[in-house]
């Protein structure tokens, strides 16, 4: 992932990119927090809702691998089905942790 070229594929300056993903990173972060909390207490409603904030600000920002693992997280809180959801969340605060990565380059 470079962020020129994600930043390119967006009709987006670097800057511009930048300025967007430090919020991402930012609210994705709290995101990230509450789809813990939520899996803690079993809120299929609160996980689906996080899921779905992150999911919808990774994509807009062509991070597609973060986006579908959000999605898959979303659709298990949907489904309030949470069986494997710990593991989802450990691959995206992964997958995450290399957006930060990017934005820390």
């Amino acid at each position: 992932m470079k962020i020129t070229g994600l930043a390119k594929n967006l009709g987006l300056e670097t800057e511009e990119y930048l300025e967007i993903l430090e919020i991402l990173v930012e609210s994705g972060q709290a995101d990230i927090d509450f789809l813990e909390q939520a899996m803690k207490t079993g809120d299929t409603q609160g996980l689906m809702n996080a899921a779905h904030s992150l999911k919808g600000a990774a994509a807009n920002l062509g991070l597609t691998e973060l986006s579908e693992i959000a999605r898959d997280i979303e659709s298990n809180g949907r489904e309030q089905n949470l069986d494997g959801v710990n593991e989802r969340i450990e691959t995206l605060k992964e997958q995450f942790a290399l957006v930060v990565g990017l934005f820390q380059t």
